[in-house]
Protein backbone atom coordinates (compact mmCIF):
# COMPACT_ATOMS: atom_id res chain seq x y z
CA UNK A 1 0.00 0.00 0.00
CA UNK A 2 1.57 3.38 -0.70
CA UNK A 3 2.85 5.28 1.96
CA UNK A 4 0.04 8.32 2.32
CA UNK A 5 2.97 10.59 3.65
CA UNK A 6 2.55 13.18 6.40
CA UNK A 7 -0.99 13.71 7.85
CA UNK A 8 -2.22 10.44 5.60
CA UNK A 9 -4.45 13.11 3.47
CA UNK A 10 -5.92 14.33 6.27
CA UNK A 11 -6.28 17.26 7.93
CA UNK A 12 -4.38 17.25 11.56
CA UNK A 13 -6.98 17.94 14.59
CA UNK A 14 -6.47 21.23 16.70
CA UNK A 15 -3.16 20.17 19.01
CA UNK A 16 -3.20 20.82 22.67
CA UNK A 17 -1.56 24.06 22.51
CA UNK A 18 -4.45 25.77 19.55
CA UNK A 19 -7.39 24.85 21.82
CA UNK A 20 -6.13 27.41 25.08
CA UNK A 21 -5.03 30.30 22.49
CA UNK A 22 -8.31 29.72 20.72
CA UNK A 23 -10.09 29.66 24.54
CA UNK A 24 -8.14 32.41 25.67
CA UNK A 25 -8.93 34.62 22.84
CA UNK A 26 -12.63 34.11 23.49
CA UNK A 27 -12.01 35.20 26.48
CA UNK A 28 -10.32 38.41 25.93
CA UNK A 29 -12.93 39.31 23.81
CA UNK A 30 -15.70 38.37 25.82
CA UNK A 31 -13.80 40.46 28.86
CA UNK A 32 -13.26 43.60 26.46
CA UNK A 33 -16.52 43.75 25.79
CA UNK A 34 -18.38 43.77 29.75
CA UNK A 35 -15.68 45.87 30.71
CA UNK A 36 -16.70 48.12 27.66
CA UNK A 37 -20.09 48.00 28.90
CA UNK A 38 -19.77 49.14 32.40
CA UNK A 39 -17.19 51.71 31.21
CA UNK A 40 -19.30 53.58 28.65
CA UNK A 41 -22.38 53.38 31.04
CA UNK A 42 -20.62 55.70 32.78
CA UNK A 43 -18.51 57.66 30.19
CA UNK A 44 -19.89 57.16 26.93
CA UNK A 45 -16.80 58.65 25.55
CA UNK A 46 -14.13 56.15 27.23
CA UNK A 47 -11.07 55.64 25.27
CA UNK A 48 -10.35 52.28 23.59
CA UNK A 49 -7.08 52.80 25.82
CA UNK A 50 -8.93 52.91 29.29
CA UNK A 51 -11.01 49.63 28.27
CA UNK A 52 -7.90 47.58 27.62
CA UNK A 53 -6.80 48.56 31.16
CA UNK A 54 -9.85 47.79 32.66
CA UNK A 55 -10.20 44.21 30.83
CA UNK A 56 -6.25 43.78 31.64
CA UNK A 57 -5.16 42.89 28.07
CA UNK A 58 -2.60 44.57 25.76
CA UNK A 59 -3.53 47.50 23.06
CA UNK A 60 -2.23 44.88 20.83
CA UNK A 61 -4.79 42.27 21.88
CA UNK A 62 -7.49 45.06 21.79
CA UNK A 63 -7.12 46.42 18.27
CA UNK A 64 -6.54 42.38 16.96
CA UNK A 65 -10.03 42.49 18.26
CA UNK A 66 -11.30 45.71 17.70
CA UNK A 67 -9.75 47.65 15.64
CA UNK A 68 -12.18 50.57 15.36
CA UNK A 69 -14.09 52.00 18.33
CA UNK A 70 -16.93 51.91 16.25
CA UNK A 71 -16.59 47.59 16.36
CA UNK A 72 -15.96 47.83 19.79
CA UNK A 73 -19.37 49.84 20.45
CA UNK A 74 -21.29 47.68 18.15
CA UNK A 75 -19.79 44.27 20.06
CA UNK A 76 -21.39 45.95 23.56
CA UNK A 77 -24.81 46.62 21.77
CA UNK A 78 -24.69 43.00 20.47
CA UNK A 79 -24.28 41.62 24.01
CA UNK A 80 -26.70 44.41 25.30
CA UNK A 81 -29.45 43.00 22.89
CA UNK A 82 -28.86 39.17 23.39
CA UNK A 83 -29.39 40.12 27.31
CA UNK A 84 -32.50 42.54 26.42
CA UNK A 85 -33.84 39.50 24.78
CA UNK A 86 -32.93 36.68 27.60
CA UNK A 87 -34.57 39.56 29.87
CA UNK A 88 -38.04 39.46 28.61
CA UNK A 89 -39.07 35.95 30.30
CA UNK A 90 -37.43 36.79 33.44
CA UNK A 91 -39.32 40.00 33.94
CA UNK A 92 -42.75 38.23 33.34
CA UNK A 93 -41.78 36.00 36.16
CA UNK A 94 -40.90 38.58 38.96
CA UNK A 95 -43.34 41.27 37.81
CA UNK A 96 -46.56 41.97 36.58
CA UNK A 97 -46.90 42.42 32.75
CA UNK A 98 -47.24 45.96 32.75
CA UNK A 99 -44.25 46.40 35.00
CA UNK A 100 -42.24 44.17 33.01
CA UNK A 101 -42.86 45.91 29.93
CA UNK A 102 -41.86 49.24 31.47
CA UNK A 103 -38.42 47.68 32.57
CA UNK A 104 -37.85 46.06 29.81
CA UNK A 105 -38.36 49.61 27.36
CA UNK A 106 -36.40 51.42 30.44
CA UNK A 107 -33.23 48.56 29.65
CA UNK A 108 -33.81 49.02 25.97
CA UNK A 109 -33.34 52.87 26.41
CA UNK A 110 -30.16 52.63 28.29
CA UNK A 111 -28.62 50.90 25.94
CA UNK A 112 -28.40 54.37 23.69
CA UNK A 113 -26.28 55.41 26.20
CA UNK A 114 -23.00 54.17 24.42
CA UNK A 115 -22.46 57.13 21.81
CA UNK A 116 -23.60 57.46 18.38
CA UNK A 117 -22.51 54.56 17.10
CA UNK A 118 -24.27 52.47 19.75
CA UNK A 119 -27.55 55.01 19.07
CA UNK A 120 -27.62 54.06 15.33
CA UNK A 121 -27.26 50.49 15.86
CA UNK A 122 -30.01 50.73 18.22
CA UNK A 123 -32.41 52.64 15.53
CA UNK A 124 -31.48 50.14 13.32
CA UNK A 125 -32.52 47.26 15.59
CA UNK A 126 -35.39 49.29 16.58
CA UNK A 127 -36.92 49.94 12.73
CA UNK A 128 -38.10 47.05 10.78
CA UNK A 129 -37.67 49.18 7.64
CA UNK A 130 -34.00 49.59 8.17
CA UNK A 131 -33.70 46.01 8.29
CA UNK A 132 -31.32 45.54 11.24
CA UNK A 133 -30.61 41.68 11.90
CA UNK A 134 -31.63 42.13 16.28
CA UNK A 135 -35.34 43.25 14.82
CA UNK A 136 -36.75 40.05 14.38
CA UNK A 137 -35.49 38.96 18.21
CA UNK A 138 -36.71 42.69 20.34
CA UNK A 139 -39.62 42.50 18.66
CA UNK A 140 -40.60 38.97 19.57
CA UNK A 141 -39.15 39.20 23.10
CA UNK A 142 -41.66 42.72 23.63
CA UNK A 143 -44.18 40.79 21.90
CA UNK A 144 -44.31 38.29 24.16
CA UNK A 145 -44.53 40.61 27.34
CA UNK A 146 -47.67 42.31 25.07
CA UNK A 147 -49.16 39.50 24.76
CA UNK A 148 -49.06 38.87 28.69
CA UNK A 149 -50.40 42.23 29.03
CA UNK A 150 -53.49 41.64 26.66
CA UNK A 151 -54.25 38.59 28.07
CA UNK A 152 -54.07 39.75 31.74
CA UNK A 153 -56.60 42.85 30.25
CA UNK A 154 -53.92 45.74 31.07
CA UNK A 155 -53.09 46.93 27.35
CA UNK A 156 -55.09 48.80 25.04
CA UNK A 157 -56.28 46.81 22.25
CA UNK A 158 -54.49 46.04 19.12
CA UNK A 159 -50.75 47.55 20.40
CA UNK A 160 -47.86 45.26 18.10
CA UNK A 161 -44.24 45.58 19.07
CA UNK A 162 -43.70 47.03 15.68
CA UNK A 163 -45.80 50.14 17.44
CA UNK A 164 -44.28 50.05 20.78
CA UNK A 165 -40.92 49.95 19.21
CA UNK A 166 -41.28 52.68 17.31
CA UNK A 167 -43.04 54.63 19.44
CA UNK A 168 -40.39 54.12 22.33
CA UNK A 169 -37.62 55.34 20.12
CA UNK A 170 -36.97 58.82 21.03
CA UNK A 171 -35.75 57.69 24.78
CA UNK A 172 -32.16 57.48 23.76
CA UNK A 173 -32.08 60.47 21.85
CA UNK A 174 -32.39 62.41 25.08
CA UNK A 175 -29.59 64.59 25.52
CA UNK A 176 -27.10 63.88 28.04
CA UNK A 177 -26.40 65.63 31.48
CA UNK A 178 -27.07 64.98 34.94
CA UNK A 179 -31.35 64.96 34.29
CA UNK A 180 -31.35 62.40 31.74
CA UNK A 181 -32.42 59.88 33.87
CA UNK A 182 -35.39 60.93 35.39
CA UNK A 183 -36.57 62.55 32.02
CA UNK A 184 -36.14 59.64 30.65
CA UNK A 185 -37.74 57.52 33.34
CA UNK A 186 -40.89 60.47 33.51
CA UNK A 187 -41.04 59.95 29.29
CA UNK A 188 -41.21 56.08 29.93
CA UNK A 189 -44.09 56.93 32.30
CA UNK A 190 -46.31 58.38 29.60
CA UNK A 191 -45.78 55.98 26.96
CA UNK A 192 -46.78 53.28 29.21
CA UNK A 193 -49.66 55.17 30.28
CA UNK A 194 -50.68 55.35 26.96
CA UNK A 195 -50.70 52.03 26.23
CA UNK A 196 -53.24 51.51 29.68
CA UNK A 197 -56.39 49.92 28.64
CA UNK A 198 -58.31 52.66 30.37
CA UNK A 199 -58.69 52.97 26.09
CA UNK A 200 -61.17 50.40 25.93
CA UNK A 201 -63.34 51.98 27.76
Amino acid sequence: MPDPGPGGGRTAPPTDLTRPRRTDAQGNRARIVACAGAALADRPDATLQSIARAAGVGQGTMYRHFPRREALLIAVYRSDVDALVLAAPRLLADHEPLEALRRWVGRLAAYGRGGPGVAQALEAATRPDLGGPAYPALAAALGRILAACDAAGLLRPGVSADEVLLLVSFLWKVDDGPDRPARTDRMLGIVIDGLRSTARA
